[in-house]
């Protein structure tokens, strides 16, 4: 499609408004020219698609099926059109029609099928995949709503269903004729054959159908097109024609019965804080890896020809985090009941087939299930994880001595609890971190006795980001003077973005530098004034920080430098300060009461601020609601500065600290996640690094923290800050805000704020003083794009083909 003109495009574009909306241009919607514009590329994409799943069929080569409870994919039309190569085509046939395509572009629903970083990794991942002629492809769940349309009303967050698939959604297929069976509670039989071996049989199961919809996940220009399959449940009500889904009456027992089958792909993340909600959950985490892997297996039998035993020859299975670790017994589950295999050769394929990523080193955020939902919900699947558990217990009992008093903290099955990562890692063949600094506390700390045990699966695969979303689309102006500069070839080869250092201290090219910075301050200023009717300063420092809301992100210590600075102007109207914008973006978890309170207090902060006369526009507070794919591809473009102030040693990662690296903001930042990797590239001297150090923390936690009453008592800005949210000037008095008033001073500040208050504030000095010396600002600024292609998700995916998957470019 790269050679289509202008001129052809809008012809068809034209043609096919009168075939399939019977209307003319002057009549036609931008949803209209939208569902035209997606229409003419799936044609295209969808020959491709065809072509890429023959090719690898009859190329009988490996896969990896990368499976994962979140793909924040956003929106798809422009991304698809960049990659097939018309992109700029596209944009000018629309002008040419009288329509702007940022407007036809802004009629697709994000489809928010993810929470943050772990769904938007998993989106980049299957990017590069393609892009790199990769084979791979995703496996997820079709969430009829997304995580949650964000609303502020009143300052507090308000949470609204996510209805993306209101409208038809032009990407993805449903292919019923793929569909498979899922089956929970019930009773499990078990019979002795005659061999002596084991037959077990399944009754009073509940069946639940399970429906693939492909989306089609396109290269950049290379016509490789691979597949996000995700998966709908639904009520099994009619025969497929093959006996596989057998019309069952049980499932007539009215609509209640529907809406809770409904309900596993009903929406992402169900509150659990019931019991109810906890099953759901685990249903859905089963659903998900129990649709897959039988499709993966039926698959592997239909294009390979090759016995199950040597399943790992062309089939690598990656699951993302620990939900998915239901993987490991299911397998099993199939290799042995349906397939016939011993315990020792299913365990054998299985440990070979199955690879972890580990995200995290958060103990909430390591899952667990009580014994008893297990086995009621997923009996058949308790009893293969207890046969796990009891193996592997009796090797560490028998071959590590020195381990037998650990055994509880390793076993998988513990004090009426599974624990999914200690099966995760003692299913798969590779574990991997996300940076090197996590992969270091997995070893050394977290995981410390699986590493003893397992020190060969373990291994680093640092987060990357796709370039040509996060730049060469989402900011089209930057991409533009970066190839006038060095040439194309960087978008296929980012590391060739180095090539900038050269110019980073050719004073007219960073006036261009700065020129197309400000155009997207612009853009952004505009954004935020429509929405929010907020007027910025476009010479302000644009002060970003956006990710989900959780307290050791500590967007708490940002607004807290924010009052600080406040309180500064009030004291002293006069003084001579640098412009502020503080932007912020944030969904917190519906059920997340401390960090909806900092939502709210940011929000409170912004009404006192943004107002008042003596600030004289020298400071600006923005909460922009409904943080999503589509709204970071407008803000981390105008970034001047990028928070990236996680508490050290609790960020596994970070992806946003690479986008923005890679659109020319400036990292503040503590020495965690990949801060750290950044901080190796660029120096002291290109970002502004403060606060405790992973250690430094981790010694505190293991001496019971520090005296957060200690700095309340002797540091007035601390106190003052404290007493204001105590006392009622920002938030009704004693009420509105005393659980963050009580978590830092009562519960002795967990994330360590006021620990980290004073070198925060001493980093943002440092800030003000090199943003007015705009040479300095924009060499460091370029400095940091150029070494931003280390940081592409195309490296961080070969280096899994290579050294985990064994896969090779097809």
């Amino acid at each position: 499609m790269a050679d289509v003109t202008v001129n052809t495009l809008k012809q068809e574009i034209l043609r096919r408004l009168i075939s399939d909306k019977g209307r003319e241009v002057k009549e036609a919607t931008s949803q209209d020219i939208y569902y035209v514009l997606a229409s003419i590329a799936n044609e295209e994409i969808k020959q491709q698609w065809f072509e890429t799943r023959k090719n690898y069929r009859e190329g009988k080569y490996k896969e990896v099926y990368y499976l994962s409870m979140e793909f924040l994919i956003g929106r798809m039309l422009e991304s698809n059109l960049l990659n097939c190569g018309m992109l700029n085509t596209a944009k000018g046939a629309l002008q040419e029609l009288g329509f702007d395509p940022e407007d036809i572009f802004a009629e697709e629903h994000d489809a928010a099928l993810g929470n943050g970083g772990l769904g938007r990794l998993a989106a980049c991942f299957l990017d590069s995949l393609a892009s790199l002629n990769f084979p791979g492809h995703g496996y997820g769940i079709r969430y009829r709503y997304g995580l949650f349309e964000q609303r502020i009303i009143h300052g507090n967050q308000v949470e609204l269903p996510d209805y993306w698939l209101k409208n038809p959604y032009p990407w993805e297929t449903r292919n019923e004729e793929e569909a498979v069976v899922i089956q929970f509670h019930g009773d499990v039989h078990m019979f002795k054959k005659n061999d002596g071996t084991l037959e077990f049989e399944y009754q009073n199961t509940d069946k639940v159908m399970a429906v693939p919809y492909d989306i089609p996940i396109v290269g950049y220009e290379n016509d490789t097109v691979n597949t996000l399959r995700l998966w709908s449940a639904e009520v099994i009500h009619q025969n497929n024609g093959d006996g596989l889904l057998e019309e069952n009456k049980e499932y007539y027992h009215g609509l209640d019965h529907q809406h809770s089958i409904e309900q596993i792909s009903g929406f992402l993340y169900p509150d659990d804080s019931s019991y109810e909600g906890k099953e759901l959950r685990l249903k859905q985490q089963y659903f998900l890896v129990s649709s897959s892997i039988q499709n993966i297996l039926k698959h592997f039998k239909r294009n390979h020809h090759l016995p199950l035993s040597r399943l790992a020859e062309k089939v690598v299975i990656q699951i993302n985090d620990t939900h998915p670790s239901l993987a490991i017994p299911e397998l099993m589950r199939i290799l042995m009941d349906d397939e016939g295999f011993s315990w020792d050769n299913a365990w054998e394929v299985t440990t070979k087939v199955i690879a972890y990523t580990n995200h995290t080193t958060l103990s909430e955020a390591l899952e667990t299930w009580t014994e008893e939902m297990i086995k009621n919900l997923l009996p058949r699947i308790y009893m293969i994880i207890d046969e796990i558990n009891e193996r592997f217990c009796k090797g560490i009992w028998f071959e590590h001595k020195e381990l037998r008093d650990f055994i509880p903290e390793l076993a998988i099955i513990a004090y009426g609890r599974v624990h999914m990562a200690r099966l995760a890692i003692v299913g798969s063949f590779s574990v991997n971190g996300v940076a090197r600094i996590h992969t270091e506390i997995l070893k050394k700390k977290e995981m410390k006795n699986f590493y003893s045990l397992y020190p060969d699966k373990f291994n680093n695969k640092t987060n990357g980001i796709t370039h040509r979303r996060w730049l060469l689309q989402a900011n089209p102006k930057l991409a533009g003077l970066i190839t006038d500069i060095i040439g194309p070839q960087w978008v296929k080869r980012p590391k060739q973005l180095i090539s900038l250092l050269k110019y980073s201290n050719d004073n007219a090219l960073l006036e261009k530098f700065d020129q197309v910075k400000h155009e997207n301050k612009k853009i952004l200023a505009n954004y935020i004034h429509q929405h929010l009717g907020i007027t910025v300063d476009e010479q302000s420092i644009f002060d970003v920080q956006i990710k989900r809301l959780h307290e050791y992100k500590r967007q708490l210590l940002n607004i807290f430098h924010v009052i600080y600075l406040y309180n500064e102007l009030k004291d002293n109207p006069n003084q001579n300060i640098t412009p502020r914008t503080f932007i912020f973006g944030a969904k917190a978890a519906p059920s997340y009461h401390l960090a909806k309170e900092v939502i709210k207090l940011i929000n409170t902060v912004a009404s006192i601020v943004n107002y008042d006369p003596d600030v004289r526009d020298r400071l600006k507070v923005i909460f922009l609601e409904n943080y999503n794919v589509s709204l970071a591809e407008k803000i981390i473009p105008a970034a001047d500065i990028s928070e990236q102030i996680s508490t050290a040693s609790k960020e596994a990662s970070g992806t946003g600290n690479m986008k923005m690296m890679m659109n020319g903001a400036l990292t503040l930042g503590t020495m965690d996640g990949a801060n750290i990797e950044i901080h190796d590239l660029v120096g002291d001297q290109n970002m502004f690094i403060f606060g405790l150090t992973a250690d430094e923390v981790l010694h505190y936690y293991q001496h019971g923290g520090y005296h957060a009453r200690d700095l309340y008592n002797t540091d007035d800005r601390i106190k003052r800050v404290l007493d204001q949210l105590n006392q009622g000037e920002f938030g009704v008095h004693n009420i509105e805000f005393k659980d963050i008033y009580y978590n830092i001073l009562y519960h002795n500040d967990p994330y360590f704020v006021l620990k980290d208050f004073e070198p925060y504030l001493e980093a943002h000095e440092l800030i003000e003083r090199a943003y007015r010396n705009r040479n300095t600002w924009l060499n460091m600024s370029v400095t940091n794009i150029a070494y931003s292609g280390k940081f592409s998700s195309d490296q961080t995916v070969q280096e899994y083909a290579t050294e985990i998957w064994k896969i090779k470019k097809v």
